[in-house]
């Protein structure tokens, strides 16, 4: 297997952002009257975008959609308002993380972003967080028409780096990630340390517990 490039989830692969995601819905729904939740309880709806997120705390339900009701029209917006206040409050990336993303860099491999948190999270995070002239390639939650675990972000992100899917490796941390990747037929990796649970369970090419390991990886 030879990797032309690289493709990298977001929240739970590069960075850590759950304090500043909890806060944000939890400041949602103290406007909203309601009580809040336990950090882990907002982990285990992150990972389908923004829409989804708010949804699930509203109803503090994991089967919860995005149907556009007042309610959470008036959540979405006051999330908005809440997470772009503080993005990067408490988001730190992971140990080796900077220091991996450099040595990727050096060796001439392009570099993507595929995340489902939309546009206007992502671009100005990647800002504050000093990396946004890392990647050649952003795609967000709400880029295309459609978002993992469907293939066409790593479709697309493979035509524009011109590369052959097959040789863009896509690094993520949950479900979604290793679905799109098969999708596409992509080489994929999880790390064991972000949001997903049942790792064993994904059937991922590989599974690291530090982002450094992926030098090691792909000199194999």
């Amino acid at each position: 297997m030879t990797i032309q490039a690289l493709a990298f989830d977001l929240d739970g692969t590069l960075v850590d952002s759950l304090q500043d995601l909890a806060r944000a819905a939890n400041a949602v729904r103290g406007d909203l009257q309601l009580a809040p939740l336990a950090a882990a309880v907002v982990e285990s709806y992150v990972g389908d975008g923004a829409a989804s997120l708010v949804a699930r705390v509203l109803a503090d339900d994991h089967a919860a959609e995005f149907t556009g009701s007042p309610l959470q029209q008036q959540g979405m917006e006051l999330f908005n308002q809440h997470y772009r206040a503080g993005l990067t409050l408490a988001t730190r990336f992971y140990p080796k993380v900077q220091e991996t993303l450099h040595a990727l860099h050096e060796r001439g491999l392009p570099l993507a972003i595929i995340t489902n948190k939309p546009e206007r999270f992502t671009l100005p995070l990647l800002r504050e967080l000093g990396v946004f002239e890392h990647f050649e390639v952003i795609v967000a939650g709400d880029t295309l028409p459609e978002r993992k675990p469907s293939a066409l972000p790593l479709n697309y992100t493979a035509e524009r780096l011109g590369v052959a899917v097959e040789q863009l490796l896509m690094v993520g941390d949950s479900k979604n990630d290793i679905l799109a990747a098969r999708a596409a037929g992509a080489p994929n990796i999880l790390v064991s340390y972000g949001y997903g649970d049942n790792l064993e369970g994904i059937g991922a090419d590989a599974i690291i517990h530090r982002f450094d390991e992926l030098l090691a990886f792909l000199d194999e």
